[in-house]
Parts: C-alpha cells; structure tokens; sequence
C-alpha cells in the first residue's frame, strides 16, 4: 500500500500550447498546399505531441513500506538516508549548480520543488537522489515516516 504517489504529468499549459501549434501548423499546409496535407501534417504533429506528453509525463514518484520509485528508478528504503525538502531557489539550484555528476535526477522543468534524499547503499554509484515533487514537504515526510498536514 503506497504511502506516498504522485504523477508528474505534464501542465495544461502545455497541452494548450501543443494544440495552438497543431492549428498552426494545420493552416500553414492547409492554404498553399490543400486540405489533405494540412490534415496529414496536422495530425501527424498531434500523435506525437500527446504520445511525447503522456510518456514524459507519466514518471511517477511512489513511497511505500518497502521502497522508493522515481521514475525507472526503485531503490529499498533501508538505504536512504537523510531527506531534504527542497523550494524556490534551493531545488533550481539542486538540478543545476550544486548538483554531483553521479546524482541521479527526476528533474521536469514544470514542477518546482523537489527532494533530496540521500543514498547510503555502498554499492550504489549515486550519492543521492533529487527527485521533482509538486509536494516537498509530503514526500518528504512519507520518506521519514511524519505526517504532514496537507494544504
């Protein structure tokens, strides 16, 4: 039974944006070259778009009793080790600046905090994890096993 689950699925601003570009892309063939084309380039771009959107937003971030998962990658809970909330600044700086080349990231440049949480299995290349959450403070807690009041 998971404690924690979340879906890093993509923002509506994006599918917003996605369609925009499909109706552009429809009238920019539609008028020199005929209805057929445009619907062709039109829907071609809109198969990829929705099958890029669904499989780049379909990385899910699962706690439970036994295990963490972020995205493909599922570690034991006995080798974690300190967990840190991360907000604003510290987590853009988290995936960029201050980030060790062997950490492994679930980085989605739509969600804006994250986790750390640090690796203690000694066979394991990776220092720690930063992982992108809508929720810091709950995955963090479900990481730790406290409870967080939810907002």
């Amino acid at each position: 039974m998971p404690i924690y689950r979340e879906r890093l699925s993509v923002p509506v601003s994006w599918w917003i944006i996605a369609v925009a570009l499909v109706v552009t892309l429809f009238a920019i063939v539609t008028v020199p070259v005929g209805m057929f084309a445009g619907t062709l380039v039109g829907g071609v771009a809109a198969l990829i778009l929705v099958l890029w959107f669904v499989q780049y937003g379909a990385a899910r971030v699962v706690v439970d009793g036994e295990r963490l998962q972020a995205g493909r990658a599922v570690i034991g809970r006995a080798f974690l080790g300190k967990v840190e909330a991360l907000t604003g600044d510290d987590a853009r700086h988290a995936f960029g600046r201050d980030c060790d080349p062997k950490a492994y990231l679930l980085l989605r440049s739509y969600v804006k905090g994250a986790v750390r949480v640090e690796i203690t299995d000694p066979r394991d290349p990776a220092p720690y994890w930063v992982i992108a959450t809508r929720h810091p403070d709950r995955l963090a807690a479900a990481l730790t096993g406290h409870s967080v009041a939810r907002s």
